[in-house]
């Protein structure tokens, strides 16, 4: 009897000595930051995005969600994230064309008409493929491309009706070729600057006017620096959920389907979010004394119709009508 015992007690003791030499499965963090307010449409996608994520992944993808520029601007995160760093970001396609040109068409002026267009272009196999290119060529990996901030309008001190209104206004916008020659093409002088400092730039004067989505005119208060917003609607504002490809490449295949399955879900619930309250934050914004116009778009399309051309972009236009069964 008191041998069975020891040898029992033998057992337990190598059993659990054999467990504790089996190292854990360490989870897989994903860093993922934005330029915008937790209250935007994004980062409650973002928000909603990560217990998701985490949820069905039993723990084993873990991310974290940093609002209000806290790991930088759109470009300092991605740069951080093609340097190896573990930063994702949500960011619009057309900064990632510099990898890939094709992408920039995502970010063409009066291109998409709906939000329903620019997710299933998003979704198409031309897109997924750019998409699949971006990785090898830049280190970064695009989750989904499937997040609607908004359309873009004018944001100024004077009131404009049309294009030769903007004459040497300068005007804040992305530093992408697509939107420097949109904005150039509609009578402004393109003043790339980070969005950080959109508010500062405003309210000292250094740039005469911006453009923005609504949720983000009323986030970032620029209703308090400018007296007019025109919606021009010049470009739909779909950006991607980008991570870096180091980060990306040490989760399991299974997590990996999950998290970009999660990532077009979250995309489409931030998108509808977008729609839901641009409106009202549009009334809110006219609310606080801006006055809230709408002006005659034909003169705008007219005067950018020769960006596609400029930038080689024919091509791209031509598969996103076939993609939405426009020909």
């Amino acid at each position: 009897m008191n041998r069975t015992i020891r040898a029992l007690g033998i057992c337990v003791a190598l059993a659990a000595g054999t467990s504790m030499s089996i190292p854990a499965i360490a989870a897989t963090t994903l860093r993922i930051g934005t330029v915008l307010a937790p209250d935007d449409p994004m980062g409650q996608g973002l928000e909603k995005f990560k217990a998701e994520v985490e949820k069905a992944t039993d723990g084993e993808v873990l991310v974290q969600v940093f609002h209000n520029s806290q790991l930088g601007d759109t470009t300092e995160m991605i740069d951080q994230a093609r340097a190896g760093a573990n930063v994702g970001t949500v960011t619009d396609v057309a900064r990632l064309s510099s990898f890939v040109p094709s992408l920039a068409i995502m970010s063409a002026p009066f291109l998409f008409d709906t939000y329903e267009e620019a997710d299933k272009f998003a979704l198409s196999e031309p897109y997924l493929a750019w998409g699949e290119e971006l990785k090898e060529k830049s280190g970064i990996v695009m989750l989904a491309s499937n997040w609607y901030q908004g359309p873009r309008h004018a944001l100024t001190q004077k009131p404009i009706s049309k294009p030769a209104d903007l004459k040497g206004v300068r005007m804040r916008t992305i530093g992408a070729p697509i939107w420097i020659e949109t904005i150039r093409a509609m009578g402004a002088e393109p003043t790339p600057i980070a969005w950080g400092e959109v508010y500062s730039a405003l309210q000292l004067g250094s740039i005469d006017a911006a453009e923005a989505q609504p949720t983000a005119i009323k986030g970032a208060k620029l209703y308090e620096v400018i007296k007019n917003v025109t919606k021009t609607g010049h470009i739909q504002l779909v950006t991607a959920l980008v991570v870096s490809a180091d980060a990306w490449d040490q989760i399991s295949p299974e997590n990996q389907q999950i998290v970009r399955d999660l990532a077009v879900e979250n995309g489409r619930y931030a998108s509808q979010l977008t729609i839901d309250l641009g409106e009202q934050a549009l009334a809110d914004v006219a609310a606080s004394g801006v006055t809230v116009s709408e002006v005659d778009l034909e003169p705008f399309k007219e005067a950018v119709s020769g960006v596609y051309g400029l930038l080689e972009l024919e091509a791209e236009a031509a598969i996103v009508n076939e993609v939405l069964g426009r020909q």
